[in-house]
């Protein structure tokens, strides 16, 4: 939530990057988010090894990641960055479906992932909510990746200082969140206000020392702060 919490009511644009291969992606990408004031794309990088060296020198909020990339693929240079930078967040612009390469980018720190074949408004609004701490997961999709999440994390790790661990509420949010459920489905669901909702999730990402929604779910389950979600019908 960097964007958000640094730069207050977006007077100055969220800082992008764009990762992709292809010198026409990427222009297209930069068209497309010229016409956004709240979006400002400050670097443009080719391959995975290129957008790391970029990220340490611009700092930006979020990165347009492309996947398959010579020198350094998409996924490396993700954790590479997250490694480095957590409260860098990226988006993963991919052509896969699949359930398991959306877990596989996920456990390398990925915020979400969107296809690169989606409408522009639709890929513009999954940067938006990125940067507002959303997750730009198809609701079932989601469920389907936390459900395969919860059946790896099989050996808690050590849980965090009395200090940091979450409230009662929290916990109520962090289970919501483990269910699929966003954000306007939580305040309904806990009787609270969106804005409240995401104060609680801004505490969780802290607590739990991770830069955003998805990442908090997948640390909950190594953490054993949450069970398994039941499958839907």
């Amino acid at each position: 939530m960097k964007a958000e919490t640094e730069r207050g009511t977006r007077s100055i644009p969220a800082q992008i990057l764009i990762a992709d291969d292809h010198e026409l992606v990427r222009d297209g990408f930069k068209h497309m988010l010229a016409y956004e004031e709240d979006l400002e794309v400050v670097g443009q990088a080719s391959n995975g090894r290129e957008v790391v060296e970029l990220c340490r020198c611009v700092k930006p909020d979020l990165v347009l990641m492309d996947v398959r990339m010579p020198e350094m693929d998409g996924l490396e240079a993700t954790r590479a960055i997250k490694a480095e930078q957590t409260s860098v967040s990226v988006l993963i612009i991919t052509t896969y479906k699949n359930p398991d390469y959306l877990l596989e980018a996920i456990e390398a720190g990925a915020a979400g992932y969107i296809l690169k074949d989606a409408p522009n408004r639709q890929l513009i609004n999954a940067i938006r909510r990125v940067l507002e701490g959303e997750a730009p997961l198809n609701q079932e999709l989601a469920l389907q990746l936390i459900q395969r999440l919860s059946s790896k994390a099989s050996q808690p790790v050590k849980r965090p200082p009395a200090s940091k661990r979450l409230t009662s509420r929290e916990l109520e949010v962090l289970r919501l969140l483990a269910e699929g459920e966003t954000n306007q489905d939580i305040a309904k669901n806990l009787h609270i206000t969106r804005a409240t909702v995401k104060v609680h999730l801004q505490h969780i990402i802290a607590k739990l020392r991770v830069s955003d929604r998805t990442q908090a779910v997948v640390r909950a389950f190594e953490l054993g702060l949450v069970d398994p979600p039941k499958a839907r019908p």
